[in-house]
């Protein structure tokens, strides 16, 4: 995998639409998982997994930002509090040629939480219009923040816009808003995606009210039909996990959402693409494993199925050439 860098000057870079969008997702929404949904669309915007300004200030800064060139437009997720960490770390994401940086105000989890990371700093407006101030202020590339509509203890309308507010004031002209509180104390980030009830009304009365601002609605969403019905409120509507575990729903968007008159391709055809990657990444030391477990669900919905997910998550690990399984398994979905 070689380091892209885009050279183009950060000044005349075109703002990503964020139309649609697939959400940063922990463990799941690595450059693998990037290229393989990049295949089956091409406008979707996509975003890097949470990656915390201490890691990439002291980690393996290249570890965590390599990607390849199609990927674009793409978007770093970003989690901290630290007004000029979070700046150097955007200037880092501008000199890696990325499309967006997105500060992370929705994660609950009591980990991060340790560290002023995420939803808890929903309850410091101030400190978050301030970091998106120092990275507006480092940067040409635009600057984000996804959040909950609140948090315990502080989840009143006013409370939202109050935050919307201060937040928009410092620079920031666009929210991904995932229509549901997120309680910090005695849930689990799986249970806070599913238990606290979506809100869209709540959203939208924030759209209605800071209707010069872009309105990015997150939460629930599992159809291009659910799409289109939250369009005609929204600026834009982010999937999370319907798209990874279903991403075929992605080769429609780009007919469906932004007008194209390709051809929507087949699952075969994804897969076929998506061998060269493969062949790439095996040849220089990694295992088939890190890419195929993204593409599991891509036999969603029709016979073989089964078959599909157990051979490039079993068989692989068994065979002594990983890339003739994928093959047998191609075989499965051709011509659908």
């Amino acid at each position: 995998m070689s380091l892209k860098i885009d050279q183009t000057p950060v000044n005349i870079r075109p703002e990503p639409s964020r139309r649609f969008s697939v959400a940063p997702m922990m463990d799941w929404t690595d450059r693998h998982c990037r290229h393989f949904l990049r295949l089956l669309s091409r406008n979707t915007l996509l975003y890097t997994e949470m990656v915390t300004t201490g890691a990439l200030l002291h980690g393996d800064t290249d570890r965590f930002l390599r990607y390849d060139d199609t990927q674009h437009p793409l978007a770093l997720q970003l989690g901290g509090s630290n007004p000029s960490d979070l700046a150097a770390c955007a200037k880092i994401a501008e000199q890696y040629g990325y499309d967006e940086v997105n500060l992370n105000v929705g994660c609950p989890s009591d980990r991060v939480q340790n560290n002023m990371i995420g939803a808890c700093l929903m309850g410091h407006p101030a400190l978050v219009a301030d970091c998106v101030k120092a990275m507006r202020d480092a940067v040409s590339i635009p600057i984000t923040v996804k959040h909950r509509i609140g948090i315990n203890g502080r989840d009143s309308y006013a409370e939202l816009c109050d935050f919307v507010g201060q937040v928009s004031e410092a620079g920031c002209g666009s929210f991904t808003v995932h229509a549901r509180i997120a309680i910090l104390e005695g849930l689990s980030p799986k249970e806070n995606r599913d238990i606290p009830p979506l809100r869209y009304d709540v959203a939208a009365q924030l759209k209605q009210d800071f209707a010069a601002l872009e309105i990015v609605l997150n939460g629930g969403i599992k159809t291009l039909a659910d799409c289109h019905t939250h369009l005609q409120t929204f600026d834009g509507v982010m999937l999370g996990r319907e798209a990874y575990h279903n991403p075929y729903l992605l080769a429609e968007v780009d007919q469906q959402l932004f007008g194209s008159t390709a051809p929507v391709i087949t699952r075969s055809e994804a897969l076929d693409q998506l061998r060269p990657y493969i062949a790439k990444h095996v040849a220089e030391g990694g295992t088939m494993h890190h890419v195929t477990r993204h593409v599991l669900g891509l036999a969603l919905g029709f016979p073989g199925a089964r078959k599909f997910r157990q051979m490039l998550s079993v068989d692989i690990h068994k065979h002594p050439d990983p890339l003739q399984v994928l093959d047998q398994a191609a075989l499965i979905i051709e011509g659908r």
